[in-house]
């Protein structure tokens, strides 16, 4: 597929997954979570900019990201996907399921929540802020990635996992870093969950700091048709943490739906 950089795991003829990963992660994050899905035919995407997909022709925001996905499933022509998302992957998950429902058998957000902070715009200023400030004097990716990943993994994260969250932070270029981190802050679907009519699975980490467990329990309750899991000892990168516990989870999950 031109342009856009996937990895395949499964099986060709099984119903199709397409994996959406976080804000500073790369297709290969869900490689151990997909082998649990081994009857299904898994597609995980890397978004525009990262790994070899290329960029968008300008800033990102999420309705352009959905379009671009609806070209990949398109383009795959497989039919309605279960979209499996982690993270800004989660969020964008969610859009296309609001926008695109025809696209969209099922929905599963790990880590995900249906809105960017509060209802003001104080959080996200504060959160740009600090964000870009180390960048802005002169932080490296890759320093970033070295003191970030400690607050973004939970207490029974092993080094394995720890180094490919990092690894993946550190892979990630700076202008795509600052596009995305501009997207990530508008999105809101808050007031658009309860619609959705799809089956919703979402997978909290215990100690994810960013999308908190209990946030998303409340907001599992608002969708029509979810399913909570909460993970204990995980934080925010779960398909690095857990891949095998997630991996049942999501199997269990498309198989009732069969």
């Amino acid at each position: 597929m031109r342009d856009v950089d996937i990895i395949f795991s499964g099986t060709a003829d099984g119903a199709p997954v397409i994996c959406l990963h976080g804000i500073g992660g790369h297709a290969s994050n869900f490689a151990q979570m997909t082998a649990h899905l081994h009857s299904y035919a898994c597609w995980s995407v890397n978004l525009p900019g990262y790994g070899d997909s290329a960029r968008l022709d300008r800033p990102t925001d999420f309705s352009m990201l959905s379009e671009w996905l609806a070209e990949i499933i398109d383009q795959l022509d497989k039919g309605a996907v279960h979209l499996v998302g982690h993270s800004i992957g989660g969020m964008l998950g969610l859009e296309h399921a609001c926008r695109r429902p025809d696209q969209t058998a099922s929905l599963t957000m790990l880590g995900a929540t249906s809105a960017f902070g509060g209802k003001d715009d104080s959080f996200k200023t504060a959160f740009l802020k600090a964000r870009l400030a180390p960048l802005d004097a002169g932080t490296t990716m890759q320093q970033m990635a070295e003191q970030a990943i400690a607050h973004l993994v939970g207490s029974h994260c092993d080094e394995g996992a720890r180094l490919a969250g990092m690894n993946s932070l550190a892979q990630v270029s700076e202008p795509v870093w600052r596009d995305i981190l501009g997207c990530l802050v508008t999105f809101n679907r808050r007031d658009d969950i309860a619609t959705i009519k799809k089956p919703v699975c979402i997978i909290a980490g215990e100690e994810d700091t960013n999308a908190p467990a209990r946030t998303l329990q409340k907001m599992a309750k608002t969708f029509l048709h979810a399913e909570y899991h909460c993970l204990n000892g995980v934080g925010h990168l779960l398909p690095l943490e857990s891949p095998a516990k997630i991996g049942q989870i999501i199997d269990s999950f498309l198989s009732g739906q069969k």
